[in-house]
């Protein structure tokens, strides 16, 4: 069952339900791929109508973000809870760890998605990561040919929204990978260069604020959140 709000329709699902459909991905026929929108995906989707058919194509739309879970509220519609795309992608790694899966890095300056990957070998054995590739590149080939040669079974894709959803939309079967995810910044997290934000921040839902305090320079985004609700009212109006 999905959730619409604004156009964005959310798979009303748990973090353990998210991690499970995953795992069954993994081993579908066939390419999936995975979103994780937050707020400001959701006003970009409402203003590029491509971000918004690769968004609503995915095979899982999990609501990363408190406003989705604000704005699925104020709509009558709540959603189980928040699924955020760092956890989900944990979650993930937990059981391809288990399962002897192989996981393709695909994103971030030169020399990140290799540090993500020393750190998440040594975080998750058994863990196989079949290779790594920066998201400084201008053609789409050779890196599909460097997934498809690799033979991984999933890849991480951060390459920030909504470049990384239209990505994966185009060119996820070509990669021969099972399961592709967009997970923005998280390599950066991963690799030790970016600190998440603190438990208490995170269990409050305001990793947003935190990233704002460290970097003031995102205030420009920050603004998309206001503009989230504020459409989100105006929705509700409608419905009355």
């Amino acid at each position: 069952m999905q959730v619409n709000v604004l156009g964005v329709g959310f798979d009303n699902i748990t973090m353990e339900e998210a991690v499970t459909e995953g795992v069954r991905l993994l081993s579908a026929e066939g390419a999936h791929y995975a979103v994780t929108p937050n707020p400001e995906i959701v006003e970009v989707c409402r203003e590029d109508r491509s971000a918004l058919e690769a968004v609503n194509g995915a095979d899982l739309v999990l609501a990363d973000g408190i406003g989705v879970i604000y704005g699925a509220k104020m709509l009558g519609t709540p959603l189980k809870g928040r699924v955020t795309g760092i956890g989900f992608a944990q979650g993930l790694m937990e059981r391809m760890a288990e399962n002897g899966k192989s996981l393709y890095l695909l994103g971030a300056r030169p020399g990140v998605a290799e540090k993500a990957a020393e750190n998440l070998k040594t975080q998750y054995p058994g863990l196989r990561i079949a290779g790594t590739r920066d998201g400084y590149f201008q053609e789409d080939g050779p890196v599909i040919e460097a997934i498809r040669a690799s033979g991984a079974d999933a890849v991480f894709v951060c390459l920030g929204a909504p470049k990384q959803e239209k990505w994966m939309r185009k060119n996820g079967e070509a990669t021969g990978a099972h399961l592709l995810v967009g997970l923005g910044g998280c390599l950066d997290v991963f690799s030790g260069e970016v600190q998440r934000a603190p438990e208490v921040f995170q269990k409050l839902g305001l990793e947003w604020l935190h990233r704002l305090a460290k970097n003031p320079s995102r205030i420009g985004r920050m603004m998309k959140l206001p503009m989230f609700l504020v459409h989100v009212a105006g929705e509700k109006g409608k419905k009355k």
